[in-house]
């Protein structure tokens, strides 16, 4: 579930790290999906704008909404760098 950054850092204040990821494709994408979802950690998605004209942003939205629906339980959030 994508939510706020702000949400996140609230959950996450004086409990623990929150990890916050750059992504440039569907292998890395779908590699952080499965490594936090096995250790049940929330997670921050950064996109830099290399990855954007790199990968193109329609494409990072796309990976991002379909992993969204693939690990419904998965809580993210997404920044732009």
């Amino acid at each position: 579930m994508i939510v706020p950054t702000r949400d996140l850092f609230a959950h996450a204040y004086g409990k623990y790290a929150l990890g916050a990821y750059n992504i440039n494709n569907l292998e890395q994408a779908m590699g952080l999906f499965q490594g936090n979802m096995a250790s049940r950690a929330p997670f921050i998605i950064q996109i830099s704008k290399g990855a954007r004209g790199y990968t193109n942003k329609l494409m990072l939205e796309a990976i991002i909404r379909t992993a969204d629906q693939i690990w419904p339980d998965a809580l993210f959030a997404v920044h732009l760098d």
